[in-house]
């Protein structure tokens, strides 16, 4: 794998490539980089010419003022696949990553070959019913949707003590925690320890509302798409997605937490060279 910078859609983008055969873009989420298909990329490289991208924001690409709702990301996405020489691409996303390809299948058509969004999807307007308050017995409480909402202060106070929140992330939504290390929680760390870092992280939770008013436009999606989720949110995923595209199928994965792409590498991969082909 070689790891490279392009300039693409007015930002410098960061990415990480190799292998030979179809093109296979992977898309991270919060708080990751690239690093995150570390576990997958080997096996996938076999198969596909892959790129894994750092977004606008995060890990080793820049991080502008503006350009954080999905639809601009996604054509910082596109330009790069243009810039690399493909036409179309095979694409797969987790967590935000998911939101941008889900925007860049439905934004460039001609461009997308499948899809792939593993554990999210795109938001709509049942992002604004997220419960400030858990309700007892509540499974799942993503407090840090509001919290990366505020101007300013998350970069006060997680700058140079991004570790602390890396570490509560990961416990709380892993369940083989050890699936992601200590190494590994600290690449994680420094990429998130700058406040530059932080805000751009926080953008892209910020871009919430124009992603929304975006979605209300937004035809289905064409390509062939597969839902991946854990057994907490695939009912969700199950529900949601055949309404945001025509081709759809939906798999579970049991036993796992949100970050699966590290904790169950080899059932991504089984699913992603089983639809991607």
């Amino acid at each position: 794998f070689t790891s490279r910078h392009a300039v693409v859609n007015g930002v410098r983008l960061h990415y990480v490539s190799g292998g030979s055969g179809e093109p296979l873009v992977l898309l991270p989420g919060w708080p990751q980089t690239w690093w995150e298909y570390r576990k997958v990329m080997p096996a996938l490289a076999t198969r596909y010419r892959v790129i894994v991208v750092d977004l606008r924001g995060m890990g080793g690409s820049g991080k502008p003022a503006s350009g954080y709702d999905k639809k601009t990301m996604a054509r910082d996405v596109r330009e790069l696949v243009r810039t690399l020489g493909h036409d179309r691409v095979n694409i797969a996303g987790h967590d935000v990553g998911a939101m941008i390809a889900f925007s860049f299948a439905v934004n460039h058509p001609e461009a997308t070959r499948r899809l792939a969004l593993l554990d999210v999807t795109h938001p709509d307007e049942s992002y604004y019913e997220f419960r400030m308050l858990p309700q007892p017995g509540q499974a799942f409480f993503p407090w840090w949707f509001a919290f990366n909402q505020v101007q300013g202060l998350p970069e006060q106070l997680v700058s140079g003590r991004s570790r602390y929140l890396v570490d509560w992330i990961f416990d709380y939504l892993l369940v083989d925690k050890s699936a992601i290390g200590d190494r590994d929680r600290a690449v994680y760390a420094k990429a998130y320890s700058s406040p530059d870092a932080v805000r751009g992280g926080n953008s892209w939770y910020q871009a919430f509302g124009q992603d929304i008013e975006d979605h209300r436009t937004y035809p289905k999606v064409t390509a062939p798409t597969l839902g991946l989720a854990h057994s907490a949110f695939h009912p969700r995923m199950n529900q949601v997605l055949p309404t945001q595209a025509t081709d759809v199928r939906v798999a579970e994965l049991t036993g796992t937490g949100h970050y699966f792409v590290e904790e169950q590498p080899a059932a991504v991969i089984g699913h992603l060279t089983g639809f991607f082909g």
